[in-house]
């Protein structure tokens, strides 16, 4: 009886133990991590895009997760057999059937290719300009533009569809110029201080894509009421040693050289863009302004027939390294350096009439020595936690630029006939600028569920700017040149922006929702360093000038974005987002610019930002050889900037000054269509309708105005026999009428010829930009003293030759196609191997 009770026991207690440790085996189950990268055909990364794992053994029982700002997933699964399935917006699925799960996998870089498309246009895509709309940005990947070829940054923003760039070189979105300007997602010395001149001295070939960013989502600053264009640089990513050479040659004188190499290991990756330009830039200008009864002026007509020689040379460099410290974490530290040395002579004929006689006339000359150098050092960490699409990251970035400008002014007489009495003094400026800018930032993403993720993250961006203005002027008894006391002066401008955010992503059904709230705390401050007193400058100026100022500003913007998904080839997408608009450094030292007698710019340190809030609604639809983008837009902005044209009080000369008016009110439509209807045609169009309306005053005058103008683009591209392809891009801006005044239209034609060498190795293409001779901007202003009619041009007509050579890349791109190729048929095998 006791061995049964001792037999029965023992059995118990071994079933017991066989039992609790298949307990124990099934609850601790091995799990496995399965990452990677999720990308278009272009190499760009696609965020959002959801990865799900569904069992084979339970179809029920599915897990998953979404890509990361960078387009990267990692995913904890449990081991098992899975079909697992990539998807996006607007994209085609893959499917990668019967995996089995029993260690980490890493699938490596996961192509998507547009919906409903074929082979034959994935390799049009290749060649053109191809547009993806995300939850909160269109993305416009630039392809293969001819007619930018040897050309700049700016040349290449002029042909993405929604931007325009004026003769000035100021870059425009929708028509209003208060754009925020962002390369790789933050600011930087690359896009200019307060200025866009320095996009003019980048290479094209160095964009890989530009993001317009009409609603922008609140990880972004709200800096720019027109929205942001974020400019992403070429960074190779391919294991091995490639790049690019290319060299380009041109009239008016143009020459330059960059290079882009890249070396990439699986531990680190190193990357650099390099570029020297030498390029004149001629322009020229005319104004013809007529003063009425009102003005109380001596002269009632002046012309001024002004031509600009200009010489810039430049040159730039971008180092990057970056270290792969874990499969997880990541550290990159980039170096970025631009010198310039640039020579300007502006000479400036002047012809005054009294009763319709030409009585004096006076020729003047500004030679204008400019010397800019400016340094950027950034750091970046990343690191992707276990958790599918956890991540966090932080960047440093310190900026310095310098620019130290000599310039002289003489004017002689050419006649008087009058025996005008008006002394022509001789002047000297030095002009040292120098700007600091410092940016901290951290972001942190936690997805949840299937289809939802949390952001939150920190910026604080410290700006200070310096402006040291010495002027000397020739005395009139003794001929020498004598330091002007009253107009010398130092602006010390500090600019101080910190911001806290929060944003709440997440899918449901066809909806896609992202919602968020940006704190921004802004502080501006001003110090003038003259020897005129408030009341002296009042007097000067003709308007209060506080020498000292010290302004805070506590604001909250939200943003809401939503795509409705109709189908994978067509969605809705509505946005809303509050912005503001910061004057500039330029915008705000009262002291004005002397590049002409009769004509100045003055900037106004009463200026305060400007606040809007706009709507944005969008749609797109792809068919097999068409993609339509359309949306429509209204946008309300308070103490809106304007500038407002003055007469001085009794005397000649016309000042502008930016001001801020009550309200601003725009509202507008665009249409964008892509079209390729075979292999050797590919079409390009795009329409911009707004209406804007201004109402406010100043200085007791009425400044109301409504107006409504366009702005058309359209590109071809054909491929001629012996495989030489012609482009010829065409920009048309409508009339447009301002507060004071009309402005004409302008037409722009560029043409451009390209054709493949050495085994599609090397291109050659031949551009000729501003074909008519046209881009020229023509004004008509009234006000109760005068009438004036303008003519400016920023840049001739030129000619361009341009050659790039491509190493280690046209062999890869073949091997890509002969994976696709062996591939057609079984879509489970692309995207990488377990």
């Amino acid at each position: 009886m006791i061995t049964s009770i001792k037999r029965h026991h023992s059995s118990a207690l071994i079933f017991s133990l066989i039992f609790l440790f298949s307990l124990s085996a099934f609850a601790q189950a091995p799990r496995y991590e399965v990452s990677g990268k999720v990308t278009d055909e272009q190499g760009t990364p696609l965020e959002y895009a959801t990865i799900s794992f569904q069992s084979t053994a339970d179809p029920s029982n599915v897990n998953g997760g979404i890509t990361d700002p960078q387009g990267n997933f990692s995913i904890e699964v449990r081991e098992g057999t899975y079909n697992i399935t990539v998807e996006f917006i607007s994209f085609e699925p893959k499917t990668f059937s019967n995996r089995q799960i029993t260690s980490d996998v890493n699938m490596g870089t996961i192509e998507l290719g547009m919906a409903a498309g074929e082979l034959d246009e994935v390799v049009v895509t290749a060649e053109t300009t191809q547009v993806e709309v995300r939850l909160d940005k269109k993305i416009y990947n630039i392809g293969k533009d001819l007619t930018t070829a040897g050309g700049t940054v700016a040349d290449a923003l002029n042909n993405v569809p929604s931007v325009a760039v004026d003769i000035n070189g100021g870059i425009s979105l929708r028509g209003n110029e208060n754009v925020r300007i962002l390369i790789n997602g933050k600011p930087s010395a690359m896009a200019g201080f307060g200025s866009t001149d320095v996009l003019a001295q980048l290479p094209a070939d160095a964009i890989e894509r530009v993001e317009v960013i009409t609603s922008p989502s609140a990880r972004y600053d709200a800096e720019g009421t027109a929205g942001i264009l974020n400019i992403i640089l070429r960074k190779e990513k391919t294991l091995g040693f490639n790049g690019s050479v290319n060299l380009n040659v041109g009239y008016p004188d143009n020459a330059g050289i960059s290079t882009n190499v890249n070396l990439r290991t699986d531990k680190f990756n190193i990357f650099n863009t390099t570029g020297y330009r030498y390029f004149d830039a001629p322009g020229n200008g005319y104004f013809d302004t007529r003063f009425n009864e009102n003005s109380a002026v001596f002269f009632d007509r002046i012309i001024e027939d002004r031509n600009i020689e200009r010489i810039n040379r430049g040159f730039n460099t971008n180092l990057g390294i970056e270290y792969y410290i874990t499969d997880r974490s990541s550290l990159t530290a980039t170096a970025f350096y631009r010198t310039g040395e640039d020579e300007d002579l502006t000479t400036n004929v002047t012809t005054n009439f009294l009763d319709g006689s030409e009585v004096y006339g006076t020729t003047r000359r500004e030679n204008q020595m400019e010397e800019d150098n400016s340094y950027q050092f950034s750091l970046n960490y990343m690191n992707r936690f276990n958790d599918s699409g956890h991540q966090l990251t932080a960047d440093i970035q310190i900026e310095r630029d310098e620019e130290v400008q000599t310039t002289s002014i003489n004017e002689e007489e050419d006649f008087n006939d009058i025996a005008y009495e008006n002394f022509l003094y001789a002047e000297h400026i030095d002009q040292t600028e120098t700007q600091n800018e410092y940016l901290i930032q951290a972001d942190y993403v936690l997805p949840f569920g299937e289809d939802s993720q949390f952001e939150a993250g920190y910026r604080g961006n410290f700006e200070n700017e310096v402006t040291d203005y010495d002027l000397f002027q020739q005395e009139e008894d003794g001929g020498e040149l004598q330091y002007d006391e009253e107009l010398s002066n130092v602006f010390d401008y500090t600019e101080n922006v910190q911001a806290l955010y929060s944003q709440y992503g997440t899918k449901l059904g066809d909806f896609s929702f992202l919602l968020g709230l940006r704190l921004e705390y802004t502080n501006l401050k001003g110090e003038i360093e003259s020897e005129l007193t408030e009341e002296q400058l009042r007097e000067v100026f003709g308007f209060p000038i506080d020498t000292s100022f010290d302004n805070d500003y506590l604001g909250f913007f939200p943003t809401v974005n939503v795509i409705y998904e109709i189908a994978e080839t067509e969605n809705i997408t509505l946005g809303y987002n509050r912005r503001i608009n910061r004057p500039r450094g330029w915008f705000i030292n009262p002291f004005p610019s002397r590049s002409s007698t009769n004509n100045i710019f003055q900037g106004n340190p009463n200026l305060q930002p400007a606040f809007s809030n706009a709507f944005d609604l969008g749609y797109l639809k792809r068919w097999d050889k068409l993609t339509l983008t359309s949306s429509v837009y209204y946008q309300r902005e308070t103490d809106a900037f304007e500038r407002i044209e003055q007469n001085v009080e009794g005397s000649n000369v016309i000042r502008t000054i930016p001001v801020n008016l009550s309200s601003n009110e725009r509202t507008g439509a665009e249409l964008g269509l892509l079209y390729n209807p075979a292999k050797w045609l590919r079409l390009n169009g795009s329409f911009n309708y707004f209406n804007f309306k201004t109402e406010g005053e100043f200085d007791g005058e009425d400044y109301n105005a409504e107006n409504s103008s366009y702005f058309a683009r359209f590109s071809s591209k054909v491929t001629l026999p012996a495989k030489i392809d012609w482009q010829t891009n065409a920009f048309y801006r409508g009339a447009s009428e301002g507060v004071q005044g009309t402005t004409d239209g302008l037409l722009s034609i560029d043409v451009a010829l390209s054709k493949e060498l050495f085994k599609e190795n090397a291109t050659l293409s031949f551009n000729v930009r501003d074909l008519l001779n046209s881009r020229k901007r023509e004004t008509f202003t009234t006000t109760n003293t005068y009438e004036r009619y303008s003519e400016f041009q920023w840049r001739q007509r030129s000619f361009n030759l341009s050659f790039i050579y491509r190493f280690n890349q046209q062999r890869r791109d073949q091997q890509r196609q002969q994976r696709r190729d062996a591939n057609a048929g079984d879509m489970d095998d692309e995207g990488g191997e377990f």
